[in-house]
């Protein structure tokens, strides 16, 4: 899935910012794919499947490189065929642009074991 939300600047959130709310995120979620979804209007969260240990681990390892160059860390569980995923920014306590922006790359690069 291409989303232009994966083509913007991963931008910190700053002290004063407010969490996003429900009329706020709305439009960024019906972006991303269908594996997202926001949880108590708190935080992101996803699951992507794949075939066998050592692709969920690669993509783990891909989401983990894209964590670091932007300095924006999801939760992540990885098993058998499987990676859950959980993003919000910390420091506000919620949801900001930036969490929407890694949710739609670790959807591109999830793109790349999927074909999609």
């Amino acid at each position: 899935m291409s989303s232009s939300l994966a083509d913007k600047s991963v931008e910190p959130s700053e002290e004063e910012d407010e969490p996003l709310t429900g009329d706020e995120y709305a439009t960024y979620l019906d972006e991303l794919g269908d594996a997202w979804e926001v949880v108590d209007d708190h935080h992101l969260e996803a699951t992507y499947e794949f075939d066998d240990f050592a692709d969920a681990l690669a993509f783990t390892n891909e989401v983990g490189e894209l964590a670091e160059a932007e300095w924006h860390h999801p939760d992540l569980h990885l098993s058998w065929g499987e990676v859950g995923v959980e993003m919000w920014s910390h420091d506000i306590g919620g949801l900001h642009e930036s969490d929407f922006v890694m949710a739609a790359r670790m959807d591109r690069i999830y793109g790349g074991y999927t074909g999609e």
